[in-house]
């Protein structure tokens, strides 16, 4: 006769499958929304951060 499954076994395994796939989907969304919200980095290194060192020297002349 062979080997019948019952149905509440079928039931779950398209439940578990489905579940699984949403999960996968909402995860992509996720890293999706991160990407597009990170502010992009400036060029040349960090805000303000050209030559320093020479402050304090006004009252050279």
């Amino acid at each position: 006769e062979g080997i019948i499954e019952p149905l509440k076994m079928k039931e779950q395994v398209i439940k578990s499958a489905t579940e699984a796939a949403s999960m996968i989907l909402r995860i992509d969304d996720v890293i999706a929304a991160a990407k597009s919200a990170a502010p992009p980095m400036p060029r040349g290194g960090p805000p303000g951060g050209g030559m320093g060192g020479m402050g304090g020297m006004g009252g050279m002349m």
